[in-house]
């Protein structure tokens, strides 16, 4: 009887723990899938929360070992799209809209924690002696800090597995636990069939004839035997043509004992160029002017790295940041800025409503 007992004890055991795994059983299945797959195309929506508005994004993800990722970004408020694209030779940020890209010499995606790319979340786990499981809705939910160097308020991380270790969503928090950033993933395919080719420069690169736009614009702005009395331009179209900037954007955020000691607005040969210049003890400049495509895709080098500023994709140097947003580009620079008050000051533009007549 005792040993009756002791059988159906030890078999209740055992079916009580099927289906239970430890957290370093979780963590280890995670990260051999990703080590094992050699292509994968992950498709979700991406939502970054700020303090004044959240932006969304639709996502695609592709990979293709070795090194090889391309991240397609596409704002769902204005259907502004940029593309990372990393391959043997360069990492670049690519904007269609604007036929041109950045080009880096970076490490990216590996010198940075990353909510979207499979290879980054797995080293995150692995560097966390505390990583931490827990079992919610079926699926496993992984705990893990992060390292964000350009954003050290971002503390750590969870991340929604299901029971074959594929990724369901990936949630950052702040160091003071709240969210920041959620990458919903609708779709996954770790069986993709990406080849290098999928992973050129060369496939954006497109020419447009300026001739043709020319006639295209004409033809908008007049009609019929009137078309040659008329302006080249005339209401909201003379804008965009010329690069006037109505009004200025200033920053919300400044650094303490920052001050504005000038505001110029210059003429060039795509339209006007605002020259914000702050005095004190954090001086910088902020350059504002309209973005205009170029008639030839244009390559810009750049020594650093790509950062979401607030809702776009941009370029962060050693001491300047440079991104568009609105149809405007801005350069921003300061030897007295850490990358933190970079960041902080280009997001801040975003929120702003305040705009001041450029004519002023």
């Amino acid at each position: 009887m005792k040993k009756l007992l002791a059988v159906l004890l030890s078999l209740t055991l055992l079916v009580s723990g099927c289906g239970k795994k430890g957290t370093e059983n979780v963590v280890a299945d995670f990260t051999k899938k990703v080590n094992e797959t050699s292509s994968y195309i992950l498709k979700g929506n991406m939502e970054i929360y700020a303090p004044e508005e959240t932006f969304t994004y639709s996502l695609e993800i592709d990979f293709l070992k070795d090194n090889f990722y391309k991240v397609k970004m596409v704002n769902q408020t204005n259907n502004h799209e940029q593309i990372i694209l990393r391959n043997n030779d360069a990492v670049y940020v690519i904007t269609p809209s604007l036929n041109k890209s950045f080009k880096f010499q970076s490490e990216w995606p590996s010198n940075s924690s990353q909510a979207y790319i499979l290879s980054a979340i797995a080293k995150d786990m692995g560097n966390d002696t505390e990583t931490t499981v827990e079992e919610a809705d079926g699926n496993y939910v992984i705990k893990s800090k992060v390292n964000y160097p350009n954003n050290p308020d971002l503390s750590y991380q969870k991340i929604t597995v299901d029971k074959d270790n594929n990724i369901k969503k990936t949630e950052v928090y702040d160091t003071e636990d709240t969210l920041k950033m959620k990458v919903t993933f609708t779709s996954t395919d770790y069986k993709a069939n990406l080849k290098d080719t999928d992973f050129t420069i060369e496939q954006y690169i497109t020419e447009t004839d300026t001739e043709e736009n020319t006639n295209n614009t004409q033809n908008e702005t007049c009609e019929g035997d009137n078309c040659e009395e008329k302006a080249p331009c005339e209401g909201d179209s003379c804008e965009e043509e010329t690069g006037a900037i109505e009004d200025i954007l200033y920053p919300l955020y400044i650094p303490s004992n920052t001050y504005l000691s000038s505001s110029d607005k210059v003429q060039t040969d795509i339209g006007d160029r605002i020259i914000l210049t702050f005095g004190g003890e954090k001086s910088f400049v902020l350059v504002e002017e309209k973005a205009v495509m170029a008639d030839e895709f244009e390559i810009i080098p750049v020594y650093g790295d790509p950062l979401i500023v607030s809702d776009t994709i941009g370029a962060l140097g050693t001491n300047s940041l440079t991104w568009t947003k609105d149809n405007i580009s801005y350069y921003l620079a300061g030897n007295d800025l850490t990358t933190a008050e970079l960041l902080a000051i280009g997001e801040s533009i975003g929120y702003s409503n305040q705009t001041v007549s450029a004519e002023k």
